[in-house]
């Protein structure tokens, strides 16, 4: 029945055998042992240490969303020296500030939580030399809005495809 008996002590032959539920500490910040499994399938990038990442709602609407208000989400790298994940570990980069919308609804409020899992995960930024060759922190491949009008092309709305583009791209790195 898994279980082996000694002289005074009852012993669950699953935990002996490895087989049981993670120790406390692996489970600990996680919602149930399935987020313990997600976390594993999550690609890990290389966006620098120490950028924030900040959400707030603006009382006016994106081009194609007239009745939602705006998510404008605010991310923010001080400048830096490369780690070993980038071009030229050592050398520095320069910081950026970057807005990034969406549109307030259902939709919008699911991919700002997707999003804060690739940040958490170091997957929408990266280091890169820019133009002139100067290293600096740009977006990686997870795309973003950053002009709340001028269509697609432009980086902006209304793009009807860009809610679905943007989480089948989270989903590809395994964020779901």
């Amino acid at each position: 029945m898994g279980a082996t008996q000694t002289k005074d002590k009852m012993h669950c032959t699953r935990y002996l055998n490895g087989k049981g539920p993670p120790p406390l500490g692996e489970t600990v910040g996680t919602q149930g042992s399935n987020n313990h499994k997600k976390n594993n399938l999550i690609k890990q990038g290389n966006q620098p240490d120490g950028g924030q990442m900040n959400c707030n709602i603006e009382r006016r609407s994106l081009p194609g969303y007239p009745n939602d208000d705006t998510l404008q989400i605010t991310f923010h790298f001080e400048d830096g020296i490369q780690s070993n994940n980038h071009p030229h570990p050592g050398h520095g980069y320069r910081g950026i500030e970057f807005v990034a919308y969406l549109p307030e609804n259902s939709t919008g409020t699911k991919i700002v939580r997707l999003l804060e899992q690739a940040f958490q995960h170091k997957l929408l930024f990266t280091v890169a030399a820019n133009l002139s060759g100067e290293y600096c922190v740009t977006p990686a491949d997870i795309p973003l809005k950053t002009r709340e009008s001028g269509g697609p092309g432009s980086l902006g709305y209304p793009d009807p495809n860009y809610l679905k583009s943007v989480r089948k791209t989270l989903k590809l790195k395994g964020i779901k």
